[in-house]
């Protein structure tokens, strides 16, 4: 399992810590490999903050090309910075009065549309409704009569071939 490790240490470091390489496990003093382990890991911790660093860069640089640009905050610079600083998009906030403005726009938009269309009832045929129709019992057992010599007549010709 250690010797997996080792491995996984020599691909992902970016200078691999070759001092302490030294063959097989089995002549490797002790201490060696978790010597080795822990220097892996402090490099790939050093690596990430780098990284993050230079996301955080990225995302400034960005920013400010959009506020000159005029867009604002694009969706995508906004995930950028959710994923990185762990902040939420500002909630946008609309007064009590803009919203009873809104909502009797759009009353007044649904009266319009139906004061304009026709009441339900004129839509409707003029004719008599049609009635649901129901087999009789003896339309029904006709029907399974023929059925079952249809499939009689299949299973005669598979034995006659």
């Amino acid at each position: 399992m250690i010797r997996r490790y080792r491995q996984i240490d020599l691909r992902l470091c970016q200078k691999p810590l070759q001092s302490h390489i030294m063959g097989p496990l089995s002549q490797m003093p002790e201490g060696v490999t978790m010597s080795n382990l822990e220097n892996a890991l402090r490099e790939l911790r050093e690596k990430r903050s780098r990284a993050q660093e230079e996301v955080e860069k990225l995302n400034q640089i960005i920013s400010g090309i959009e506020s000159l640009n005029g867009a604002g905050v694009s969706r995508e610079s906004v995930s950028h910075n959710f994923v990185s600083r762990g902040s939420v998009q500002p909630k946008r906030i609309i007064s009590a009065a803009s919203r009873r403005k809104m909502a009797l726009a759009q009353k007044a938009r649904w009266a319009k549309i139906r004061k304009n269309s026709q009441p339900i009832a004129a839509v409707a045929k003029p004719g008599p409704t049609a009635v649901k129709r129901i087999i009789s019992a003896a339309g029904r057992k006709r029907i399974a009569e023929a059925a079952r010599a249809r499939w009689a007549k299949i299973r005669a010709a598979k034995k006659a071939a």
